[in-house]
């Protein structure tokens, strides 16, 4: 396993060097040209930001649990090989391409959405349905990460426990960087051990929620599920300096020591590769290899969600153009490395085993516990650690999904003013609260985690909103005169696996909430296809006025 994933690092920083060069020689990338975080300062969203702090905060955003979740449930299914070659050649050919381009896009049209560029490139009507697709794509997002973020609080109290102690640090971190003015690197030599150290504490301290559980009837997920979504109203209207930046700069350092406390694990612990490498081309939970593994494994090789994040916040922060490279393509490539990681969770398991029973986040807290204790540490706390460095990377996708759910709501709707960010909140919320007190079923009238249940259509959702983010990319290109072809392909092919992939949901769900949304989502997914073949083969349209097309 060892030289697996040295392979696949190896690739990654090929893809980084040579690849990501080709990328910035095509769109000409230029220091010279001020980005909109200099050009349009605000001191609220536009803020030029450090490469360091910026990368980790673009990563913690993209990457919540999608990377680990998706190639477990996968390798569990299809076999580990399968898994890996669309981890390694997605994340390279086509999520990388579609991070940076979606970035790029944004930066050189003054930092607007990509619902925004539609508007300008294709129609009005286009960039409406593209406001509702973000929309729902963003409310599955937090549907999702709020059940998977409050399981994992329930049944790990010291997960909680230092998660909340880990937000606390950061808003003093941040307070210290960007309103005292101290530099970050020193702070971090103060900031990083004590974030280690209070790793330790949890274990003394785990927040319980039982008695309060007892006392009123509710859940302690639930009572979780509630404190989390109260959470993401008070972190998505704050300003991006005061808890966003220097809790995911933090952040980064958990997953930096996760990677690297994995990697000796590989080398020294001698595992063996004891899961199969194929299984079979489908399965009765899950369906046909094609298309299904496209669209369980997301986050960590290609994720729609992440066109969102470039152009709605990290296009808003970038320093100059080319920190792009390493914030936007350098992101998702290490991304696709913990997604290498987490599947190996899953190699390292003899078949029947009863871990593989569980949920995905479980059987990546027991691989991670068995790396960490390779190099020392307990069992027990190296579970603990793999689980808090997913919460913390899950944190920041709930408040930053919230805070970009808002925004397209604000926009599709024309609101402007103090109390319409809480009214486009609590709209974003309704359903996921909704969720919160829903009891879901499977095919056979078992009940199942509302992540579960609400999986296939999410993994459909999102990447289905990369194919029409890298749609959105590929009329600005051709409308410009632009090379184009490097986004065709994927785009070509995130079309293809998604449109088949929700028919088939559709197919099999039926008259229910899943297939009602899955059969929505098609439609609109068709219309923006048949929109942009207008634009860009039967129709001309005006050009945009832009920063630099």
């Amino acid at each position: 396993m060892a030289y697996i994933f040295l392979g696949a690092l190896l690739l990654f920083f090929a893809a980084y060097k040579f690849y990501g060069g080709f990328l910035d020689k095509t769109f000409g990338i230029d220091d010279s040209c001020p980005t909109p975080s200099h050009s349009d300062y605000d001191g609220v969203d536009r803020v030029p930001t450090k490469k360091g702090v910026l990368l980790g905060h673009h990563f913690a955003s993209i990457a919540g649990a999608g990377p680990i979740v998706g190639p477990i449930i996968a390798g569990l299914a299809f076999g580990w090989l399968p898994a890996l070659l669309w981890i390694v050649l997605g994340t390279i050919f086509i999520g990388g391409v579609h991070d940076y381009t979606s970035l790029i896009a944004s930066v050189r049209h003054k930092a607007k959405s990509v619902a925004e560029i539609v508007r300008l490139y294709m129609s009005p009507f286009a960039y409406r349905m593209m406001l509702v697709f973000i929309w729902l794509a963003l409310v599955y997002i937090l549907i999702v990460f709020v059940d998977l973020t409050a399981t994992s609080f329930a049944n790990k109290g010291e997960v909680a426990s230092a998660s909340g102690m880990f937000v606390a640090l950061a808003l003093i971190f941040g307070y210290l960087v960007f309103r005292k003015g101290l530099p970050s690197g020193k702070l971090s030599l103060i900031f990083v051990p004590i974030l280690f150290g209070l790793f330790a504490l949890s274990f003394v301290i785990p927040a319980d929620l039982s008695a309060l559980a007892q006392a009123t009837g509710i859940s302690p997920r639930q009572w979780w599920s509630i404190g989390l979504l109260l959470y993401c109203v008070a972190a998505s209207v704050l300003p991006v300096w005061v808890l966003l930046q220097p809790r995911d700069y933090l952040s980064s350092f958990l997953l930096y020591a996760a990677m690297i406390g994995a990697l000796v694990g590989l080398f020294l612990g001698g595992f063996e590769l004891s899961y199969p490498a194929f299984t079979d081309w489908s399965t009765v939970d899950h369906g046909t290899l094609f298309p299904i593994l496209f669209i369980t494994i997301a986050c960590g090789a290609c994720s729609g969600f992440h066109s969102i994040v470039s152009s709605g916040t990290t296009s808003k922060q970038l320093d100059k153009e080319t920190d792009a490279r390493p914030v936007g393509y350098g992101a998702m490539l290490i991304e696709g490395a913990l997604a290498v990681i987490a599947l190996f969770t899953v190699a390292m398991l003899s078949p029947g085993s009863e871990i593989a029973t569980k949920s995905p986040l479980a059987v990546y807290g027991a691989g991670m516990g068995r790396f960490l204790n390779t190099v020392g540490l307990p069992v027990a706390w190296g579970e603990s650690f793999g689980m808090l460095t997913i919460s913390t990377f899950l944190l920041t996708t709930l408040d930053t999904s919230t805070r970009l759910a808002r925004y397209v709501f604000e926009e599709f709707f024309g609101l402007k003013g103090g109390l319409s960010k809480y009214v486009a909140i609590g709209a974003t919320l309704a359903l996921p609260i909704a969720f919160v007190f829903m009891t879901m079923q499977d095919a056979s009238g078992n009940p199942i985690p509302v992540w579960k249940a609400i999986w296939p259509v999410f993994g459909a959702t999102n990447q289905l909103l990369a194919a029409l983010a890298l749609l959105v990319v590929y009329v600005w290109l051709r409308k410009t005169g632009k090379p184009s072809w490097f986004v065709a392909g994927p785009l070509l092919f995130m079309l293809t696996m998604t449109l088949w992939a929700l028919t088939q949901l559709v197919l099999q769900s039926g008259f229910t909430l899943i297939g009602i949304v899955s059969a929505v989502l098609l439609i609109l997914a068709i219309v923006m296809v048949m929109e942009a073949v207008r634009v860009v083969f039967l129709k001309a349209v005006p050009e945009a006025e832009t920063v630099d097309a």
